[in-house]
């Protein structure tokens, strides 16, 4: 069975930004009150699977995007891969992932319907 199947990815809540001196291999996290710019990152964590597992099914991912030329690239963040990419092709990145069966696991808020 195609393990990107079974995946689900999650955006962190966090923009990060290459290191300088490191574009594509080292980010830094955006203060909240920071600037927004067009070398923005968004990363997209997995939640199933993880640990050892998640580390070849990111770079799956990250190969699903390449093939559309969406530069990512996948580095260590809060101890887990993550697959970075430039805020202006998040929307392109994830389409892309869902077309070949990863979940996207969105936040909601829950409203009382009363």
């Amino acid at each position: 069975m195609n393990t990107l199947q079974l995946s689900i990815i999650h955006r962190l809540p966090q923009s990060y930004r290459w290191l300088d001196g490191f574009a594509g291999a080292k980010v830094e996290p955006i203060p909240q009150n920071g600037q927004s710019a067009e070398d923005t990152l968004v990363a997209l964590k997995l939640l199933s699977p993880d640990g050892d597992n998640a580390w070849p099914v990111m770079h799956k991912l990250s190969q699903a995007l390449s093939d559309i030329e969406v530069d990512c690239s996948v580095l260590e963040c809060e101890g887990e891969p993550c697959l970075f990419v430039n805020c202006q092709d998040e929307f392109a990145a994830t389409c892309r992932l869902k077309n070949f069966g990863v979940a996207i696991a969105e936040p909601f808020s829950r409203q009382n319907p009363f």
